[in-house]
């Protein structure tokens, strides 16, 4: 398991260590203190676990506590891999009970397809087209699943390929389904991303794909970005973590978008 987490470039921290992380990326800041009260642990633990944190770029240290890094563009992908964890896992075994054996899958970048990958292991038969190493060597521990991945030039901190190469990759294949994220959806319904090549890939598969699934947590409505993407009116099903607010529902009116929502699995 630790050979595979190394070829997939996850990191090997501990859950509070997660759970530090991402409650600093929510607040903004926290200080030593703060975090050992919270934890029921002593100050000199809450210190190791953030200057691991703090070497592995998750984390920075500030006068008396610890903050996110400065933000270059989004987040760095070691980060978003634990950020709102058990939240994309819920979203994950909400999406993998619209899945069934036996059918062709387009997958996008980014941390919660590649967590929906996990959630659909256990399937059979899955034929899986994506430009997500992270996701391609997740799918590949099932023997029964068909995985193709596109070539082109690898994204290192992000594992993944973009560019035309993974325009024209998706437009050889009509799949059943196509699971993609979004870095952020506007007021108005506009899907957001901080890379041309990234909307430019999620639109080759929503093209190319029979059904169309976004999957996104809670923290994406609203969030910024600055390449615009299409609207959210544009897929078949929305899956999420909490209930939609109405401002964002209201782009979906009289659209036979649907809204599922992992905390209850009911839809809006």
């Amino acid at each position: 398991m630790a050979d595979q987490k190394n070829m997939l470039g996850q990191i090997d921290i501990s859950k509070r260590q997660a759970e530090i992380a991402d409650l600093v990326q929510k607040a903004g800041f926290a200080s030593v203190e703060e975090l050992a009260d919270r934890f029921e642990v002593t100050t000199q633990t809450i210190r190791r676990d953030v200057n691991g944190l703090c070497e592995l770029g998750i984390l920075r240290r500030t006068h008396g506590g610890v903050e996110p890094p400065a933000p270059a563009s989004n987040i760095h992908y070691s980060t978003r891999q634990i950020l709102n964890l058990p939240e994309k896992q819920l979203i994950a075994k909400l999406v993998a009970g619209h899945v069934g054996n036996n059918q062709s899958i387009a997958f996008s970048i980014g941390t919660t397809p590649e967590i929906v990958m996990q959630a659909l292991v256990g399937h059979e038969k899955l034929a899986v087209f994506t430009n997500n190493l992270n996701v391609a060597f997740t799918a590949s521990v099932n023997p029964s699943f068909q995985v193709t991945i596109t070539g082109g030039r690898l994204r290192h901190g992000d594992r993944d390929v973009l560019g035309s190469a993974a325009q024209a990759f998706f437009s050889n294949y009509k799949v059943d389904i196509g699971i993609f994220g979004v870095a952020g959806v506007d007021e108005d319904g506009t899907l957001l991303d901080f890379h041309e090549d990234e909307v430019a890939a999620r639109q080759s598969i929503l093209a190319n794909c029979r059904r169309s699934y976004l999957v996104l947590d809670h923290s994406k409505f609203g969030r910024n970005a600055h390449v615009r993407g299409g609207q959210l009116s544009d897929v078949d099903a929305i899956f999420t973590d909490c209930p939609v607010s109405d401002v964002f529902l209201a782009s979906l009116e009289g659209t036979k978008t649907e809204v599922f929502v992992a905390d209850d699995g009911d839809e809006a």
